[in-house]
Order: structure tokens, then sequence, then C-alpha cells
């Protein structure tokens, strides 16, 4: 770790002036419409990458008995549109080299677009039926139907899937956050066109379109283009007013009994969002603590001292409802209890401060790691959609490799007192009953799956 720390803080100090000043040179864009954009432009590659969200249009708006609706239109929008049924619309895309999907989280509903310049016309127009005119044929949509539906059976012999799902259900309980973004074998099986077509006339319009774009492409072309594929959009959407999560059931562990040799176990308590103003401070925390996996502090205890397990991690997670941070790992059934009391003893351990060097190799790899992230049209636009979507503002990896670079011990352990508390996990356990796991709350049945 503390090589590859080295190695990337004489990359980041051997780049021009120029480029360690701004690491991302963003213009904004505004079209006629109104519709703004980001842009990063760059000529040296005749590649243009446009990375779009719209903000809040994700899997939050699906009820129960609709779960998979978001994860559905993600997989046919792009089979097929305006006049041009699938088939022939997959091959234009493969005849012209462009790569277009969609996606979708909790949150958001969105896409990418990845063309040479040469095809960028055809590439936007494809993109503008796509947006507008999805023929959500039959065919496709079973076929996709069909797919996840083998997708989620699947999964239900993944005791890792499974330890996700049961903390879905159990931290976020009686939130949407709790249903399957990804649908169940039943609720897939009645989503219809009309469902389908209802989501894109609500949720896809153009005031929570965000837009990202990075390449061969001046800022002229891109209002004209941003208007050309989305301009004909529904002024605004029409989405649930979802509220914020608190973590529900701190203090709980949970236990799902399945005959496997190792025990998958997922924790996760309260934690700051990147709007919070001591994010980075958590960031460097978290990568002491366990995000940076060989060289973290669990990683050294519990993998390297003890030979509990092949990997653990811990990650912050930061969404529209919920911020919470989150250790996954797993171990010998009978070395469960073990897991456990390590795991909150490296709690405490870090409300206990850390040390000089550990700040500076957390901070060498946090700063001098983030050229290598930015290397593609493609990271570049996604990148910069995550910072507009979120509102950070055109400067903001600049402002994180300052607070980064400026945060103190005082500050890590700061935020260590503030954050790290051993009575707010939720714990969720697969595998064999261990003895000394004491209080767990059986549960039989996986929810959202069937």
């Amino acid at each position: 770790m503390k090589t590859l720390a080295l190695l990337c803080t004489l990359l980041l100090f051997s780049m021009p002036a120029q480029a360690r000043d701004n690491i991302l040179d963003i213009q904004e864009v505004k079209s006629k419409s109104g519709i703004t954009a980001w842009l990063i432009e760059d000529n040296s590659v005749p590649v243009i990458s446009l990375q779009f969200a719209f903000k809040g249009a994700g899997a939050h708006n699906d009820s129960a008995d609709k779960q998979g609706l978001s994860r559905l239109a993600s997989n046919t929008m792009d089979e097929g549109a305006g006049d041009i049924p699938s088939q022939a619309f997959q091959k234009t895309l493969r005849d012209n080299s462009i790569t277009l999907f969609f996606n979708t989280t909790r949150d958001n509903f969105g896409g990418s677009l990845k063309t040479l310049t040469r095809n960028k016309a055809a590439a936007f127009e494809l993109l503008r039926l796509a947006v507008n005119e999805p023929r959500f044929d039959d065919a496709p949509v079973a076929r996709m139907i069909k797919a996840n539906q083998a997708r989620i059976r699947n999964s239900l012999a993944k005791p890792g899937w499974i330890a996700a799902r049961l903390m879905n259900d159990r931290g976020y309980e009686g939130h949407p956050y709790a249903l399957n973004s990804g649908g169940t074998i039943s609720t897939l099986s009645t989503l219809t066109r009309d469902d389908l077509v209802q989501f894109q006339e609500e949720r896809l319009a153009r005031n929570n379109l965000h837009i990202a774009v990075s390449g061969d492409i001046s800022a002229n072309e891109l209002s004209k283009a941003i208007d050309d594929i989305f301009g004909a959009l529904p002024k605004r959407a029409n989405l649930s007013d979802t509220p914020a999560l608190t973590l529900q059931n701190q203090g709980n562990t949970y236990f799902y009994e399945k005959d496997i040799p190792q025990s998958f176990i997922e924790m996760l308590q309260p934690a700051i969002d990147r709007t919070h103003p001591d994010y980075h401070a958590a960031q460097i925390m978290n990568f002491i603590l366990g995000s940076s996996g060989f060289g973290s502090r669990l990683t050294e205890e519990i993998r390297e001292k003890r030979g509990l397990t092949y990997g653990i991690y811990s990650s912050i997670q930061s969404t529209d409802k919920f911020a919470g941070l989150s250790v996954s790992t797993s171990t010998q059934g009978e070395n469960t209890p073990k897991m456990l009391e390590l795991i909150r003893q490296e709690w405490v351990n870090m409300r206990n401060g850390i040390s000089e060097e550990e700040l500076q190799n957390a901070k060498s790899y946090l700063i001098g790691s983030l050229p290598l992230s930015l290397t593609t049209t493609d990271s570049i636009a996604k990148t910069a959609l995550s910072i507009k979507i979120d509102g950070l503002g055109s400067d903001y990896l600049d402002k994180r490799n300052k607070a980064i670079q400026e945060a103190t011990l005082k500050d890590i352990q700061s935020i260590a007192e503030q954050l790290l508390n051993t009575e707010q996990f939720v714990t969720v356990i697969v595998g064999k009953q261990a003895d000394g796991v004491d209080n767990a709350i059986v549960i039989n049945e996986i929810p959202n799956a069937q």
C-alpha cells in the first residue's frame, strides 16, 4: 500500500501544472430550450462520451406490486425505437461502433452513449429515438422479463446476494429502499408495455435531466445536440415524494441458515453523505479502517494476523435518502462470533485515533490515485455527472483534494468519534448457526425475491 501510494503521488506531481491546478476543465453549456450540460472538451481522440441521468426517476418510484419496473425499462429502452425494431436498432449500433445502454439505481435513471466523432449524427439520433420513442415491443420485453427472472433465481443460490437482500429489507424496513430494485419473480411477470410507457412519460423530463459529456465536441455542437436529443421531453417529471430514511432495527442481528462452509456477514450503520463538510475526513478514516483492502486495519487484524477471512472491506454509501457505513466479509461458520468481536474492536480502536504515517499514506493514495480514475472519456463523463447530479459544483474535485490534503489527525479522530458506534449496527449473517452469536433473529424466507 505504501508503494502504491508513492507511485500515485509521483504520477500526480509529474503532470503539467495546468492539469494539477484544474483537475477537470468543465464548461457549462446551456441549450436554447434551457437544458444545461457539463462539457469536458478533449480533441486529442475522435471519441465522444455522453452520460445522462434523470434525478429521482429511479427504483424508489416503483410500487411494491411493480418492483423491477425501472430495471425492465433500462433493459428495453434500447430494444428498438421509433420506426426501428429491436434487431435493426442493435445492428445499427454495432455497424457504427456506437455503445448505448440505460441503467437505473434506487435514486436515478439514466444512460450512457459513446461514439466515434464521425458517427455522432447517427449516435445522437438513435439516443433521441430511444429516449423519446422507445417501442417496448412484446418480444424483447418478454425476453428481458425472463432474463431478469433467471437472474433472480440464480441469485437465490448466492449467499452474498442473500445477505445484501436481507440487509435492505431489515435496515430499510418500511421505506421504498427496502424493495427489490431488480424486481421479484412474480412482479416482473405482471409488468406490461403500458407500465413501461407510463414510466417513460412520467419520469423522464427536462427538469430532472443532468448531462455530462467528455471528448471531441465543441460547446456549440453540444448545445444543439442536447436540444435535438432531449428538447421534446416533458417540462416536468411526475415523481414519488420519497422521504429521507432512518436506519431501522439498529442493534439487531439477523440470521439466515444456509448449509455452506463460509458464513457471509453484512453490517451497516448510519454515516454522512458526500455533501457533508466532514465527508472527506470520513473517507480518509474509512480508507484506513477498511476500504483500502491490503494495508487497512480490518484486513491487517482479521486476515493477515488471524487468517479468519479472504477479504473484508468497509465502504461509505451515499444515496439521496440515506448514508451508511458498511462492512462486508465472510468466514468459517464457527469463527463468526470472533469475527463480529474483532470488527467491533476495530471500531473502538479507530475512535482512539490514527498515526501520522497512516494519515500521510491515506492522503497520498486518495489524492494520487485520482488521475488514474480519469483516464478515459467514459470515466471523465461519469465522474462529472455524479458531481453534477449531487449539486457539488464544477470545482468539487479540486476542493476534494484540498480538503484531504489539509485534514489533520484531530479531524480524523473527531469524525471517528462522531460516526463509529457499534450500538448502531444492523448485522446480517447467512450461513451455519454458530455458538456465541447471541440474540440473533432467525429469518426463514428471503423477502421480495419470489
